[in-house]
C-alpha cells in the first residue's frame, strides 16, 4: 500500500486546486443551474464551480497517480467503484449553501485501498478550514489533533442531521426521526448543509451524533475516515457496514451510537 502521508499531502494539494476555483467563482457570481435535464428537481443545484472544481483535482491526481481510478460527483459519477487505488472526490459539498453565499461548503478527497479509506481532506475554502485524517495516523483540524466528545447519552447531545433531495417519504421519514430525538430530550439539531463537514464536527467533538438517510459515496468518503480516526463510528442507519454506494449515514463519537440506530433503524 502506498504511503500515508505522501497520499494525505496529495489529496491535500488536490484540495487547495480545488478550493480555488470554488472561491474564484464564490467572490465573483456563478450562474447556478438545476439538473433538470438529469431528472433533478429545481433545487437540485449544478454550477461551472463544480465543474471546473472537479476537473482541477481530477487533472492533479492524474499526474501524480495516472493508474488509479477517480470516482466524483459530477463526470466521474459512472467510474467504477472496487478498483485497488480509488480516489473519491466531490469537488463541491453544499452547493445550495454555495448558491446562496452562504460560506458553508468544501472539497472533499479521498484516498480508498481495497475498498478502505486511508488518506481524506475536507476543506472549507472560505474559512480556509480544513479536517485531514490517515489511517492509523488521527484526525487533524487545521493541525491540531482532534477526538470525539465524551457524551454518553442522548440527553447530553447535539445532534447534526441532513436532507436528501427527496421531498417525499424520506423527508417525511427525517421529520419523523428528528422528532424521535427531541423525546430523548437532545439539547438540539443542526442542518448546515454539508454533510462532508458535518462528519468533521463529530471528529472535533462538537456534534455527538449525525444523521441523513441518503448521502452519496463522495459525500462520506472523506468524513468516515475523519470520524474514525477521532474515535468515532459511522455505520448505515441499521448499524451496517458502509459501503462505497449510496447509504444511509449514522456517525457518533461511539456511545451514542447504539442509541441512535435504535432511533434510525425504524425510519430508513
Amino acid at each position: 500500500m502506498l504511503d500515508p502521508a505522501s497520499l494525505l499531502q496529495t489529496a491535500t494539494h488536490a484540495a487547495r486546486l480545488g478550493g480555488d476555483v470554488l472561491m474564484r467563482y464564490y467572490l465573483d457570481g456563478v450562474e447556478i443551474r438545476n439538473k433538470s435535464a438529469a431528472g433533478g428537481k429545481s433545487y437540485d443545484l449544478v454550477s461551472d464551480a463544480d465543474i471546473e472544481s472537479e476537473a482541477a483535482i481530477a487533472n492533479f491526481l492524474r499526474s501524480v497517480y495516472p493508474d488509479h481510478e477517480l470516482l466524483g460527483e459530477e463526470s466521474l459519477s459512472n467510474n467504477r467503484t472496487d478498483a485497488e487505488h480509488l480516489w473519491i472526490i466531490d469537488p463541491l459539498d453544499g452547493t445550495n449553501n454555495f448558491a446562496h453565499q452562504m460560506p458553508q461548503f468544501a472539497v472533499s478527497i479521498a484516498y480508498y485501498h481495497e475498498g478502505h479509506p486511508v488518506a481524506s481532506v475536507v476543506l472549507n475554502p472560505a474559512r480556509d478550514d480544513w479536517f485531514t485524517a490517515t489511517r492509523g495516523g488521527g484526525a487533524f483540524h487545521n493541525s491540531r489533533k482532534v477526538s470525539v466528545s465524551d457524551a454518553d447519552s442522548l440527553s447530553q447531545s447535539l445532534l447534526g442531521c441532513g436532507f436528501y433531495y427527496d421531498r417525499g417519504p424520506m423527508m417525511r421519514n427525517t421529520l419523523a426521526a428528528i422528532d424521535d430525538f427531541f423525546s430523548r430530550d437532545i439539547h438540539g439539531i443542526r442542518r448546515f448543509g454539508a454533510a462532508a463537514i458535518d462528519l468533521c464536527y463529530i471528529g472535533c467533538g462538537q456534534f455527538d451524533g449525525f444523521f441523513e438517510f441518503k448521502l452519496a459515496p463522495w459525500d462520506f468518503a472523506a468524513g468516515r475516515l475523519f470520524v474514525e480516526e477521532a474515535g468515532g463510528k459511522i455505520t448505515d442507519a441499521k448499524g451496517d457496514e458502509l459501503k462505497i454506494n449510496p447509504s444511509s449515514v449514522v456517525a457518533s463519537n461511539g456511545k451514542l451510537h447504539a442509541s441512535m440506530i435504535e432511533i434510525t433503524s425504524q425510519r430508513a
